[in-house]
């Protein structure tokens, strides 16, 4: 196979998924052969990824991560794609281990951000505890110009149970729980943005599809950028 690219995958399968059916959705395709060239790792044995953040003692995410990426070396594709947020938190490591260009969620869903809404203003981050914790997104997000509100206690409890025990524990999308947390993030504490920056809640969102605040989507963009990186490789064979 020519002209394909990586995704690594299965942190958690359920929004791997999402992410597959949002590239496959969004190709204008006739026939079979519309659609894009890509291998899949969905590697839903790799351990917590917040869990490791929050304690150093817990299973390392990152040989796992490192293995997958040795493979995928031998298999060369154009570019990889993480399209787990938390696991940005190893970036860098990652994409030290590979020539393989890795797309970065967090930077190109604050690029995204700006150049929509140049005149910046306070956004708030939703995501997981490791994500809060590791610092990718607000670093992103405040090299673009924006003031980041990073949930307090209650929010972030409210954030935990959307991801964990709703759509991860039962997969259920618990949609009035998350209008529930918008709502707060919007009317309550006065942002004028919000990142989604977990897949899970990315797979809300979807399931949403319309909801009556502002969302900036990570896996929404990195999903068109995706295809975007893809098609451009195509027509250049």
């Amino acid at each position: 196979m020519e002209n394909f690219f990586s995704v690594l995958g299965g942190m958690g399968t359920m929004a791997t998924e999402s992410f597959v059916r949002l590239i496959n959705h969004r190709i204008n395709a006739h026939k079979d052969q519309d659609y894009l060239n890509y291998v899949l790792f969905n590697h839903a044995t790799v351990p917590d990824r917040t869990a490791y953040i929050l304690d150093n003692e817990a299973d390392s995410p990152l040989p796992y991560l490192l293995d997958d990426i040795e493979k995928q070396n031998l298999l060369k594709p154009n570019f990889i794609v993480l399209t787990c947020n938390t696991a940005h938190y190893f970036f860098d490591t990652i994409q030290g281990a590979t020539d393989i260009p890795v797309l970065h969620m967090p930077r190109e869903t604050a690029q995204k951000l700006k150049q929509d809404n140049p005149e910046g203003g306070k956004v708030a981050f939703l995501g997981t505890e490791g994500s809060v914790k590791a610092g990718v997104y607000q670093k992103e997000l405040e090299r673009q110009g924006f003031e980041v509100l990073i949930p307090n206690k209650e929010l972030q409890t409210k954030v935990n149970n959307l991801i964990y025990r709703d759509v991860k524990e039962k997969d259920f999308i618990n949609k009035e729980l998350y209008l529930e947390i918008l709502s707060d993030v919007f009317d309550v504490l006065g942002c004028q943005h919000v990142v989604l920056g977990c897949t899970e809640l990315s797979l809300v969102q979807e399931e949403m599809k319309v909801t009556p605040y502002p969302v900036t989507d990570a896996q929404s963009i990195l999903a068109d950028l995706t295809i975007e990186l893809a098609l451009k490789s195509r027509s250049s064979d």
